[in-house]
C-alpha cells in the first residue's frame, strides 16, 4: 500500500534525542529534521514551499512537523484550506528555534578559518587573454 507508514517508522519519527547537560541533568531534543521542517514551513507558511527548499516531498515536511507536534504535545500550525496558520505556541517556539539555528550558524562561522584572499589578473599569453589566479 502506497504511503503507508509502519509503527516502527512512526515511533522513529517522534523519537526525541536525549543528551546530558553539563550540570548532569538530562535534556531532550527533537529531531533536527523536524525542527528544520517546522522552521521552513513557518517561514514559507507552506509545506510545499518548505519541501522545495529542503529538497524533500511535501509529505515528508508534513510528517516531520506532525511528529514534532506529537513529541511536544501541542499544535504548531492550524491547517486551513487557504494554507498554514501558525498558532501562538508555534510562533513562540519558532522564535526559540530560529535563535538556536542562528547561534549554531554563528558558532560555526567562528570556528571556520578566515577565507584566503586572492587576486585575479588578466595576462596576455600568445596573443590571447588568460586569467591568472594568484
Amino acid at each position: 500500500m502506497l504511503g503507508a507508514i509502519s509503527l516502527k517508522d512512526s515511533l522513529r519519527a517522534i523519537e526525541v534525542d536525549i543528551a546530558v547537560a553539563p550540570n548532569g541533568l538530562r535534556r531532550s531534543f527533537p529531531q533536527l529534521n523536524a525542527l528544520r521542517s517546522f522552521e521552513a514551513a513557518a517561514r514559507h507558511q507552506s509545506f510545499t514551499r518548505a519541501a522545495d527548499e529542503l529538497c524533500v516531498t511535501q509529505g515528508a515536511v508534513s510528517h516531520q512537523v506532525k511528529a514534532l507536534e506529537t513529541a511536544l504535545g501541542l499544535k504548531l500550525f492550524n491547517r486551513e484550506r487557504q494554507g498554514l496558520v501558525i498558532t501562538n505556541a508555534g510562533h513562540d517556539y519558532l522564535a526559540v528555534v530560529r535563535d538556536a539555528f542562528d547561534r549554531i550558524a554563528l558558532g560555526t562561522d567562528r570556528l571556520r578559518p578566515a577565507p584566503q584572499s586572492f587576486r585575479a589578473r588578466c595576462l596576455r599569453h600568445h596573443g590571447r587573454r588568460r586569467r591568472d589566479l594568484g
